[in-house]
């Protein structure tokens, strides 16, 4: 029994007082931010924490399953808290990334893999438009 509970600690990540700060600053934002956003709110929490540190940290807290990085092209890549199957929706205008659940979404993208004769690794919807806010200013 106590092999089992050394085993489960030894398997949980560590995290450094850096780490910590960058995966806390994900978990308690409602939206996606980019590592420049995070290292901002990162050093309100640690004034001497780096922007290496903060890419670092991402790339760690990102391989240990922790945090989801999503990545759209040539713009800057945004971090995830929610790690699970999930699609986005991202705005044209504003750059607003909000997450939605459609499965429907993962069964139409398998029919597609096997159109292509891809091995799907992972299957995301991303619905590129007009947010709700940015269409009621046209």
């Amino acid at each position: 029994m106590k092999e089992a509970k050394e085993t489960k600690q030894n398997s949980e990540p560590k995290l450094t007082r850096q780490r910590e700060a960058v995966f806390q600053v994900i978990l308690e934002r409602d939206d996606h931010p980019t590592a420049s956003d995070i290292f901002e709110a990162a050093r309100q929490r640690l004034p001497g924490i780096s922007y290496a540190t903060v890419y670092n940290s991402l790339r760690y807290l990102k391989e240990a399953g922790l945090v989801l990085e999503i990545s759209f092209g040539d713009s800057a890549s945004r971090y995830d808290r929610e790690t699970g199957r999930h699609d986005h929706a991202i705005c044209n205008c504003c750059g607003k990334l909000v997450d939605f659940d459609l499965p429907e979404a993962a069964k139409l993208m398998q029919a597609a893999a096997q159109k292509s004769h891809f091995k799907a690794q992972s299957v995301h919807l991303t619905l590129r438009g007009h947010c709700p806010d940015c269409r009621d200013d046209s």
